[in-house]
This record gives C-alpha cells, structure tokens and sequence, in this order.
C-alpha cells in the first residue's frame, strides 16, 4: 500500500509537471540550436576588447526556442571609487544585479498594467483622472488637454508632457520642485503641457510616473509591492527588485553606475545631490530624490537570468510553466505598432521602421519589440523567431565608455 501511494503521488507529479501550461527556460548550446558558433566568437572577442579598453561590464542572454543557448559576463561591476581606478574591482558574474533604468517602465509598470488590464481593473482609455483626484486643466494652462488624457496617452508617450523635467533640482524646476513623493505627484498634476496630447510622440518620464501612480491608486500597494508579490515572486524570481539594498542584498552583488554621484562629474548640483559612486542606489534623479527610489519610469534593479523569464513570459502570450499573468490578447494589444508612429506600441517599442535597427539589428522580424535603458541595458523580443536577447551594462560607470 505504501509502495502504491508513493508511486501515485510521484505520478501525480510527474503530470502536474509535464501538464505546464507555459513552455519553460532550459539550458542549451548555441550547437544545438543551430548557431553560427565562430560568429558568437567573434562577438565575445569583440565584447571583451570593449571591456580592455574601459568598458565597465556586459552581461549577455540568448534564448531561442524556449531555450537558454548563451549566458556570459564580462568585465567588472565596480573598477572606479569615484574616478579613481580601484586596485581589485569587483568582478561581474552572470548573477550581477543591474539598474535596468527605463527598462524598469516595461518590466515594471507595463507588466502590472497588463495584467490589470487582462483582470478588467483598467483599460487604455481609461482617462487618467479617474486614478489620480485632482489631475484636470488648470485655469492658466496655455494648452489644455489633462481633462481628458487616456492611459494609452501615456503609454504612446502623445500624452503632452516634456521630456525630462527635473523636479528634485529647485534651479531647473523652479515652482515645481519636489523631493518628496507625495509631493511629486502634486507636482507632476501642475507640470504644463508642451504640445496637445495625442497630437505627437515624445517620449517622456512624466508619462511612466502617472501610470505607477495609476497601478498604486489601483492595486492599494506600492509599485515595487506589488509587482515583487504579484509578479515576480509568482514566477519564482527573486532578484528583481526595487531598492535592492533594502531589500536584503549587497553592493557587492550589484553593478555600479555612475562615477562621482549625479554631479556629471561636478558640473551639476542641488540640495542633497549624492557626490560618490552610485552602487546599489538607482542612478535616476526623479526616481532617486522625488519618488524614494520606486517609480513607473526607473528604479528597478535585476539580472539577466531573471530577464529571461519575464521575456519567455512575453513570448508565450503572457505565462510562464503553470502561472498566468496576463492573457495573450493584451500582448498583442501591447506591441501592436500605433497609427501614427510604427515604433511605438503601448510602451514597449517595436521594430516598425529602420529607425530601430540600432535597438533591434538587421537580422529582427518587423515584429520585434524590446526597450532600452540610459545605463546601457536592452531587451529584445522577437516572436516571429522566438528569440530574446538581453543585455545588461553599466556603461555610466567609466570616464571613457
């Protein structure tokens, strides 16, 4: 009788195993899948003369058919104390955490948009007051328009905003200056709109920090809550994260950024700026001094292995072994090109004209989609030849990269 019920339950699973709903990573060789092995070569010796002549550090993930096929690191996470070239830098491993920068506005926010958005809790024209009270025209706005923004304003960056306004620098923002959370968002309500929303395309941070509002305002959480417990962890992912050393790691596991703090070497200064090596802190100011480190545009920190999965996620319509995160209509929905501009979908960008072979190559299927991030990271998703290719660096971090 033992003997029979431990055979059933190994049965049980072995069934609940193989019955996955989701296709799942394993590991493979470049041989196997049919690569071009002396090609790869050339790449990694390429790779490693960028690194001998300054280039911080790159790690670089290759999936193709659902599996693993190249994994490697170079360099060092951390060579520079400030601009002073350290004696024994700390090597990068393929386990190295990174600051995924605007990354962060994909495997962050829009996975917890699109998972919203497959439970029925949001929609793209959902107008953005319905989430954040208060967020209407003002009566001394030269362009109107906030009245009747819609969550797929933001997420095809049409939505009015500047590119880049600098709320925790008082010399820049002026009135609108805010290095304190709860005051951004009273900020961001106030910041005037450059062109009539929907009329263009400009990307814009502004648009990434309404809509983490928006999944706040949604879920009762805050962001890095609830995609580390909604998201992340469901897929077993554990070095994804927000703040990472207050979340229980080590610089030591952490790729640096930038050299002397968000000074640009001396050439910038505000109340409270950091001066010293960033490691293990986002490098991004708004993210950094107005949003505490967790915002919809940065703030997220990972590594490549971890990457991987939320991609192959992407690439199965939405799940991964036997979790559900969102349904494959809303992928679709999502790195669908817009009308007017091929190269955005709904946050992601996608390969929707040669303007995006730098990101994306010669060799991507026009349905290729990914992001970039200002600290030298990139994610490509290409389902035509299910492949994905991430690669992490942080090229910020060395005066000649």
């Amino acid at each position: 009788m033992k003997r029979t019920m431990l055979y059933l339950s190994l049965l049980a699973v072995s069934c609940s195993v193989s019955a996955a709903k989701y296709p799942v990573l394993t590991e493979s060789s470049p041989e196997k899948a049919g690569f071009n092995v002396e090609r790869l070569n050339q790449m990694d010796r390429w790779i490693s003369q960028q690194v001998d002549v300054g280039y911080p550090s790159v790690n670089l993930l290759i999936i193709k058919d659902n599996q693993i096929v190249y994994r490697k690191a170079w360099g060092a996470a951390k060579k520079y104390d400030g601009s002073v070239l350290m004696e024994q830098p700390v090597k990068a491993t393929t386990g190295t955490l990174y600051d995924l920068a605007s990354n962060t506005k994909m495997y962050a926010t829009n996975f917890a948009l699109q998972k919203l958005m497959s439970e029925g809790k949001l929609h793209p024209d959902d107008r953005i007051a319905k989430y954040i009270p208060g967020f209407a025209d003002s009566p001394n706005d030269t362009i109107k328009g906030k009245n009747t923004l819609r969550i797929s304003d933001l997420l095809h960056h049409s939505g009015g905003f500047p590119a880049d306004p600098q709320y925790p620098n008082k010399a820049v923002a002026g009135a609108l200056y805010s290095q304190d959370k709860g005051q951004t968002l009273e900020m961001i309500k106030r910041t005037p709109l450059e062109y009539q929303p929907g009329s263009k395309h400009i990307y814009s941070d502004v648009d990434y920090m309404l809509l983490g509002f928006i999944v706040e305002s949604v879920t009762g959480q805050p962001l890095d809550r609830y995609v580390e417990e909604s998201i992340y962890r469901p897929l077993g992912l554990t070095h994804t994260v927000f703040n990472p050393l207050l979340k229980g790691f080590k610089p030591q596991q952490i790729a640096a950024t930038e050299l002397n703090g968000n000074t640009r070497d001396g050439v910038i200064h505000f109340p409270n700026i950091r001066t010293s090596t960033l490691w293990g802190q986002v490098h991004d100011e708004k993210a950094f001094y107005s949003m505490g480190g967790v915002s919809g545009h940065a703030g997220l920190f990972s590594n490549t292995g971890d990457i991987a999965v939320l991609m192959q996620t992407m690439l199965n319509g939405g799940g991964y072994g036997d979790v559900q995160l969102f349904n494959a209509e809303t992928v679709k929905m999502f790195t669908t090109s817009s009308k007017e501009d091929a190269t955005f979908g709904l946050g992601w960008r996608v390969n929707g004209n040669a303007t995006m072979t730098p990101t994306f190559g010669t060799l991507a299927s026009p349905q290729t989609y990914g992001h970039t991030g200002w600290t030298g990271t990139v994610t490509v998703i290409d389902p035509v030849n299910h492949m994905t290719i991430v690669m992490l660096s942080n090229k910020p971090h060395s005066p000649v990269a």
